[in-house]
């Protein structure tokens, strides 16, 4: 007996169905239960974002399941399951990720309670749609669910700008800490989501959409793995080792008080002088504690020269590489640009490159050809 052939694109649409499936449940499960980083040893990333992002990749596999089960046994849109599982997967989906990117802006804790309170209109508006299954219910909940998440994104962009300051301010090396790239990828595949499970989409988008969904997983768990635990500033101590033997008054009252000749005269005797600014991942605070002052006295210091503390090692790291450049060339000593960039405190060639660029307003090839 012949039975008619299953088509190539339905076998190829259950292949990237199944793995875009399977993929979000191993990344959970290896979230969870394993404590160490198989990817980069070295790097510690925060428990919470980890949780976080487990939590979205249990949501991610669970919803390949229960969709699956709602297109086999029903296909009428307007049906009650298909309003619950709409409903729980766009509550889910929104709530998880929320929560997972607010976890990587570590300058402080930010509540996801909020996420959870603005769906519950969402939630409302499902239930009349069961109990009064009429089409225009369908439509308001679209366009609160995008209204949602347009406010969401535009919060994210300010957070993200306040945690791009608050590194700048606190840390020397921004090598795998910056989000924004991550956040911005993020928030449009969860659109794409969004727009797939509310919106009606042709057989190529839905391809596109799971296309996407594996480079999500992928992005998600590498920026998970790579992002290392900060320390947040907002509960410094203050009061603490002070170069003077006054106390440490509050923060609102600490600018009148900081003896800028006498930070400038320790940044000079302890990280200039002694090249500490050759130390990687240096960080303000112990930049504080190596010259003995307060981290918050060394911050407001910073702000008054009208620069931040990133600034001022990146322009004493591009002085070293410059002088460095300099010897060797006179001595006549072979060298590569990248080796002296390594020897100047850079772990990254892209991050001393774009550093000395904003600092001399050229390239590093183009300086060294003005030099020559």
């Amino acid at each position: 007996m012949f039975t008619e052939p299953i088509s190539t694109e339905i076998v190829f649409f259950f292949i990237l169905y199944g793995i875009t499936g399977v993929v979000p449940l191993l990344a959970a499960i290896y979230l969870l239960l394993r404590r160490g980083n198989a990817f980069v040893p070295d790097i510690t990333p925060p428990v919470r974002l980890r949780r976080w992002a487990a939590a979205f990749f249990a949501v991610a596999a669970l919803g390949h399941v229960w969709w699956y089960l709602v297109f086999l046994y029903s296909h009428d849109f307007q049906s009650a399951s298909y309003v619950v599982v709409a409903v729980f997967d766009c509550v889910a989906l929104l709530t998880t990720i929320a929560g997972t990117l607010l976890a990587m802006l570590q300058d402080r804790r930010r509540p996801v309670w909020p996420a959870f309170a603005v769906m519950i209109p969402f939630v409302v508006l499902g239930g009349l749609q069961i109990l009064f299954p009429e089409k225009p219910l369908m439509t308001i909940a679209t366009i609160y669910i995008l209204s949602i998440y347009g406010l969401f994104s535009v919060y994210m962009v300010f957070a993200v700008r306040q945690y791009g300051r608050w590194l700048n301010d606190n840390y020397a090396d921004l090598e795998n800490k910056k989000v924004w790239l991550s956040q911005t990828v993020l928030l449009v595949c969860l659109l794409l989501f969004i727009l797939y499970t509310l919106v009606d989409v042709d057989t190529i988008l839905i391809y596109i959409l799971h296309v996407l969904e594996f480079v999500l997983f992928g992005l998600l768990l590498w920026r998970v793995e790579t992002l290392p635990l900060l320390e947040s500033t907002s509960t410094e101590e203050v009061g603490t080792d002070l170069p003077s033997p006054n106390s440490c008054p509050s923060q609102s009252a600490a600018p009148a008080t900081i003896d800028i000749k006498q930070i400038e005269r320790l940044l000079k005797e302890h990280c200039e002088d002694k090249q500490l600014y050759l130390q990687h991942d240096l960080t303000l605070q112990q930049l504080a504690q190596a010259i003995g002052t307060n981290r918050l006295y060394l911050s407001q210091y910073f702000s008054r020269q009208s620069i931040t503390y990133n600034t001022y090692i990146n322009n004493l790291r591009i002085n070293h590489f410059i002088n460095r450049h300099q010897e060797v060339a006179a001595a006549g000593q072979s060298f590569t640009v990248q080796k002296l960039a390594s020897e100047s405190g850079y772990r990254s060639y892209s991050t001393f490159s774009l550093a000395f660029k904003q600092r001399m307003g050229q390239s590093v090839t183009a300086w060294i050809h003005s030099a020559e």
